[in-house]
């Protein structure tokens, strides 16, 4: 074939690969088919060695990086960390972002068709944060992927980071860890479940079979309520008190809304109007889920498995993920070194927003890991060779990585 004329990239949009095999949850339920959203940027190395993969939060999704687009109503939510002379540099580094299985951006969940063609809905299995590394894994093997150069999270993003990191070592370069923690603890636990209550309490949410009803008759008013609840643990209380104080929302008058409702009110609406309330419940539930330590002989026993050099960062102002729980991952992994610190008003949405402190701390993970000095000079896609056979590999694997490929 020749490449003699390269081909025209096409128009950004989604992009989804069907895995080989059927899941099996640690629920003991399976998945008979599995769909995995995701979107690529840079090109892959021959070697195949300079793979980053990115991880998202829970309302996040595949599209890390550029402006809103064709099945993505948002802009990239960490868009200054990608791109040509960032810290994830994609002159050097190829960079992959699935979305999250459970979520509603590409890949398998709650809305997605089930067994006779309807939504799943209350019949989707209930997940773990392992069963969405599992799933990603199988990914990955469909990529041809058998190493991330590093592996790159926060908050449940980086639940799932920490959890490739210990299931499979030797398939993780490098690691980031910001604002996330070892296991959910008995707050995280408690403002999730609120929120999970909420959504339950909602008459639209018919016991989770929804999705063949008009989006009006759905469960939007209890996910808004639970997004209402889940940003105020997002943020800081100085922050709040500062922007907001008791000030009420202008125009509204002396009786009208405070403005920090008003500001809620405005997350809740830009939410239910982008996701699933069944992906929202699969997702908290997941993170609920998750423990490193479980079945492995507890917390430290399991972060010692981690072989990779380590950054892990916390927000100081973090009250959802407070930086105790960044100091224990910090502590317990080998190659971790001390704790970094972002300063930040913003809260948990610090890992989010200040950029400009947590770009510089991933550039010197991939420095440190010396991936740098080992990553191949990388081609395009087309003349990229077959490289080591792995388990469920499809003879079109670097299609499924052509970012000129859009729209599967």
């Amino acid at each position: 074939m020749s490449h003699a004329t390269p081909p025209t990239p096409a128009p950004p949009g989604p992009r989804s690969l069907t895995l080989p095999a059927p899941l099996w949850t640690e629920s003991g339920e399976v998945l008979p088919e599995v769909r995995i959203g995701y979107e690529t940027w840079g090109r892959l190395a021959p070697d195949r060695s300079n793979a980053v993969l990115v991880l998202h939060a829970l309302t996040g999704d595949s599209h890390v990086a550029g402006p809103a687009g064709p099945g993505f109503p948002t802009p990239g939510w960490w868009d200054g960390l990608i791109g040509p002379g960032r810290a994830l540099d994609t002159d050097r580094w190829f960079v992959v972002a699935p979305n999250a299985l459970g979520g509603c951006r590409g890949s398998t969940g709650p809305a997605s068709p089930g067994p006779g063609g309807r939504a799943w809905g209350s019949r989707f299995p209930r997940l773990t944060i392992r069963d969405q590394v599992a799933a990603e894994v199988a990914a990955a093997d469909m990529w041809g992927i058998e190493r991330w150069a590093a592996v790159v999270g926060g908050s449940m993003g980086g639940m799932r980071a920490v959890e490739w990191a210990v299931t499979h070592p030797e398939r993780v370069g490098a690691l980031f860890l910001i604002a996330t923690t070892a296991a959910a603890g008995a707050e995280q636990i408690a403002w999730c479940s609120t929120q999970l209550h909420a959504i339950r309490a909602d008459p639209g949410w018919a016991g989770g079979d929804y999705h063949d009803r008009p989006a009006s008759a759905g469960p939007w008013r209890g996910l808004g309520l639970a997004r209402r609840i889940a940003h105020i643990t997002y943020r800081s209380e100085p922050e709040l008190a500062a922007r907001f104080g008791r000030e009420r929302q202008p125009g509204e008058g002396p009786n009208g809304r405070y403005a920090v409702e008003s500001y809620l009110d405005h997350h809740a609406a830009k939410l239910t109007a982008r996701f699933d309330a069944g992906s929202y419940v699969a997702l908290t539930e997941a993170m609920n889920s998750h423990d490193v330590g479980r079945d492995r002989g507890g917390v430290a026993a399991a972060l010692a498995r981690i072989t990779a050099p380590t950054v892990v960062a916390a927000v100081d102002s973090d009250r959802l993920y407070p930086p105790s729980g960044q100091r224990t991952l910090a502590d317990a992994i080998p190659n971790a070194g001390p704790l970094r610190v972002v300063r930040s008003a913003y809260g948990h949405d610090g890992f989010l927003l200040e950029l400009d402190q947590v770009a510089p701390l991933v550039a010197e993970l991939l420095e440190r890991a010396g991936q740098a000095d080992r990553v191949g000079s990388a081609e395009p896609l087309e003349r990229v060779g077959r490289a080591a056979a792995t388990r469920n590999t499809p003879p079109n694997r670097n299609t499924l990585l052509d970012p000129t490929v859009t729209g599967r």
